[in-house]
């Protein structure tokens, strides 16, 4: 099983396979450009050169890029429309010159379901017509805060129904939004039927990636807050979702939360247990 962690980018992309190896990783998640922004710089060619020979070399794979925190398809404020397609543009042609293929986005945030539902299948068709490259968008389920659609897995396959490309979309399970959202996974039980529902109204074989957090918030409270696995909510459910063997082929990103290098590599060895036991 490949799993490993978000890397920061801080310093250049030439930093990167060095944390990962730090933390043991096999497969990592990374930020193109700054989250918190809608400016960026190129992308420095010799920087990504170095980074993609150190990822053949380290058989560390897939690579996955994280959209940025500020763009929203689901809007129905025309200017920020305009500035989340043109950023997820923006990001289809990066995952392409850093040599990964899947990239991840939020389903955005509307205060009309059907309506937010729409715009975002507007706007991902617009921005794959666009760019036409084998990188593969995968939508990942929300904790369900405030105004946030895709936290029920029916939403999520509303959006895939009408997205017109079908082989370059699919899914990221983040536990912890799942667990918010409503989706128990504290048991064996329950994780069998949480993943059974998934396949039901959205398929497996749309599941490309298993975000592994678990909750500091409790079962069903709409509020995202990773924590270390086996110490929140979800607790025992962490091991049960590891051996579940639907996803035994898939990698597994972890996003706890980090102060220092020390806990990443806490998690990484509860990991590595869970799969033992």
């Amino acid at each position: 099983m490949r799993i490993g962690f978000h890397i920061s980018i801080s310093g250049g992309f030439k930093n990167i396979v060095a944390r990962a190896k730090q933390r043991n990783c096999r497969t990592i998640q990374i930020f193109s450009r700054n989250p918190r922004g809608w400016k960026y710089a190129p992308l420095k060619n010799q920087d990504i050169e170095v980074f993609r020979k150190e990822i053949y070399q380290s058989d560390i794979w897939p690579v996955f890029v994280h959209m940025p925190y500020l763009p929203n398809l689901a809007t129905s404020k025309k200017e920020l429309f305009k500035l989340s397609v043109n950023s997820l543009i923006e990001d289809l042609k990066r995952c392409e010159i850093i040599g990964a293929r899947f990239l991840i986005i939020h389903v955005g945030s509307s205060q009309n379901e059907k309506q937010g539902i729409r715009q975002m299948i507007t706007g991902i068709n617009e921005a794959l017509f666009r760019v036409e490259n084998n990188v593969v968008l995968l939508l990942e389920n929300t904790a369900g805060s405030g105004n946030e659609l895709g936290y029920t897995f029916e939403q999520i396959a509303r959006i895939i129904e009408g997205i017109g490309i079908k082989r370059r979309i699919g899914v990221v399970f983040d536990t912890a939004h799942a667990f918010e959202a409503g989706y128990d996974l504290r048991t064996e039980n329950s994780v069998q039927k949480t993943f059974k529902k998934f396949n039901t109204v959205i398929g497996l074989e749309r599941l490309k990636l298993i975000h592994f957090n678990d909750s500091k918030t409790k079962f069903a409270s709409h509020v995202d807050r990773h924590w270390h696995i086996g110490k929140g909510e979800i607790g025992e459910g962490m091991k049960y979702i590891l051996h579940h063997p639907a996803l035994a082929q898939l990698p597994f990103i972890m996003e706890t939360p980090r102060t220092n290098l020390k806990e990443d590599r806490m998690n990484m060895r509860t990991v590595r247990r869970l799969l033992k036991e």
